[in-house]
């Protein structure tokens, strides 16, 4: 019977410890991600056709940590919000990595008279949310 040097078998040793270790968990693993739409659609059922003041309009979409999606509209008078039949519609699409529920809508300030907002949710599951805003 051959001896092995104890060198030799330590080195065998690490050598097939080392290849049988998996590491399952790596920085580099890509998630699932879940693709969600939001149909924004802005209009009112109002007469405003003698309102000059100017209003500015911006679009959000948030899940539960942070913005997704954040954008501002041109500046327009009030008068030139258009009439149902003529609703400003924008599509937008966000990557989430979790399926939680999304708030969505719009922001809004008049100049000299102030800021308010309107929210809806998309909830989980929901691949297609419209967010219908008549501006009153």
């Amino acid at each position: 019977m051959k001896k092995f040097s104890l060198p030799l078998f330590a080195a065998l040793v690490v050598m097939i410890a080392a290849s049988s270790c998996k590491k399952y968990d790596s920085p580099s693993a890509t998630y699932p991600t879940i693709e969600r739409r939001i149909r924004f659609q802005l209009y009112t059922n109002e007469d405003f056709s003698g309102e000059t003041s100017v209003i500015n309009f911006s679009i959000f979409i948030r899940d539960t940590r942070k913005a997704l999606f954040d954008s501002a509209l041109a500046s327009m008078q009030i008068k030139d919000i258009p009439d149902a039949a003529h609703k400003l519609i924008i599509e937008k699409t966000v990557l989430t990595n979790d399926n939680s529920d999304l708030a969505a809508g719009f922001n809004y300030e008049i100049q000299n008279v102030g800021s308010s907002w309107y929210i809806d949710t998309s909830k989980a599951g929901n691949p297609f949310k419209v967010i219908d805003y008549a501006f009153q």
